[in-house]
């Protein structure tokens, strides 16, 4: 009954790009206890865009090749890969969907993870970025309120600036005032000085 609840991709099914295809195929892997891998594609000669993908088991492809493309021969090191079939390919549609044309099901090994608890995985996966993203929207509002603090703050910061200007401006022109009345004074003292002596 388990088994019954994964869907599997089929011949025909379409999505809106390869990234949904790839996303589709990877949560597929994961109900089923597999890891999916991106293999090969298939390439526009003329401007190079993908126009078809395949995307299989992890374990598909056994390494035999031990010599490098450049450079002295490698080591061989043992490989986890069992040569399993198992597949999915998509294909770039004129309508503008990305179309499944091949679905190879079994596998050749036995799978990793239970359906069962690959799926209780992904539901607490889904709680985590639940939570997360909870987090993140009081993180948000918690800033907002920061943000309209500060903003208040830097208006009465510059209110008081603006105040503290004018105070300086005034005291200025008041020392300006101050020194003219006092060149006033000077020289009417110099005057009262000098008249006697010039009447003697």
């Amino acid at each position: 009954m388990e088994d019954d609840l994964t869907i599997e991709p089929r011949e025909g099914t379409e999505f809106e790009s390869e990234e949904a295809a790839k996303m589709f195929y990877d949560d597929y892997s994961r109900s089923l206890g597999f890891v999916m891998r991106v293999m090969s594609c298939r390439r526009s000669e003329r401007d190079g865009r993908i126009l078809a993908r395949r995307f299989g088991c992890n374990k598909e492809v056994r390494c035999v090749s031990v010599r490098g493309k450049y450079g002295p021969v490698r080591k061989p090191r043992q490989s986890t890969r069992e040569g399993c079939k198992a597949m999915v390919h998509v294909k770039y549609d004129r309508s503008g969907k990305w179309v499944v044309t091949k679905f190879v099901k079994e596998h050749n090994h036995p799978l990793v993870v239970e359906p069962r608890q690959a799926r209780q995985s992904l539901d607490e996966k889904d709680k985590r970025i639940q939570e997360l993203t909870i987090e993140l929207r009081n993180k948000k509002r918690l800033c907002a309120a920061y943000k309209e603090q500060l903003d208040a703050f830097a208006k009465i910061v510059e209110e008081y600036s603006n105040r503290m200007s004018k105070r300086v401006e005034s005291v200025v022109e008041n020392l300006k005032e101050f020194e003219h009345i006092e060149l006033e004074l000077l020289c009417s003292k110099q005057d009262a000085i000098y008249k006697p002596a010039l009447n003697v």
